[in-house]
């Protein structure tokens, strides 16, 4: 099973930069399957090394979102989306949440949080912050009546 139909990923390729072929070397690897293999990682909250070969070799799926995150291509695909979802009326901020729980501790101990999970978070993070605008300073929700 793909994470992507093929409407969903007509959209999204075209917002993925274009690459520049040389002649030699070794061919590019496809796009669709390694951010296939992306979202396959971003949803199960696996390690790269566990990637399943389907999708490429773990490196080249890390490299192409860390290169995507540092060039903006994310920021482009997440305001496309919004555009779109808006046009559609599907889009309604008047509820949000925002959620940063990413490293589990046990029992909730930061210091039983091993290094290596808490160094990985830094390439989430600017995701994370583009992804979702957040105001300097929260505006105060009113409380719902309850009746």
């Amino acid at each position: 099973m793909t994470a992507l139909n093929n409407q969903q990923w007509e959209v999204i390729a075209s917002l993925l930069p274009k690459q520049s072929f040389k002649k030699g070397g070794r061919p590019r690897s496809n796009d669709r399957l390694v951010l296939e293999g992306i979202i396959w990682i971003l949803k199960t909250g696996a390690q790269w090394a566990e990637l399943p070969p389907k999708y490429g070799h773990y490196s080249t799926c890390w490299r192409r979102l860390k290169r995507w995150s540092e060039d903006g291509t994310w920021d482009k695909i997440w305001k496309y989306l919004l555009k779109t979802l808006k046009k559609r009326e599907k889009l309604s901020l008047g509820v949000s949440f925002l959620d940063a729980t990413f490293a589990p501790a046990k029992k909730g101990d930061l210091r039983s949080a091993s290094l290596r999970r808490v160094k990985g978070l830094k390439l989430f993070s600017p995701l994370t912050r583009t992804a979702i605008p957040y105001p300097k300073r929260w505006p105060r929700l009113k409380s719902p009546s309850i009746a």
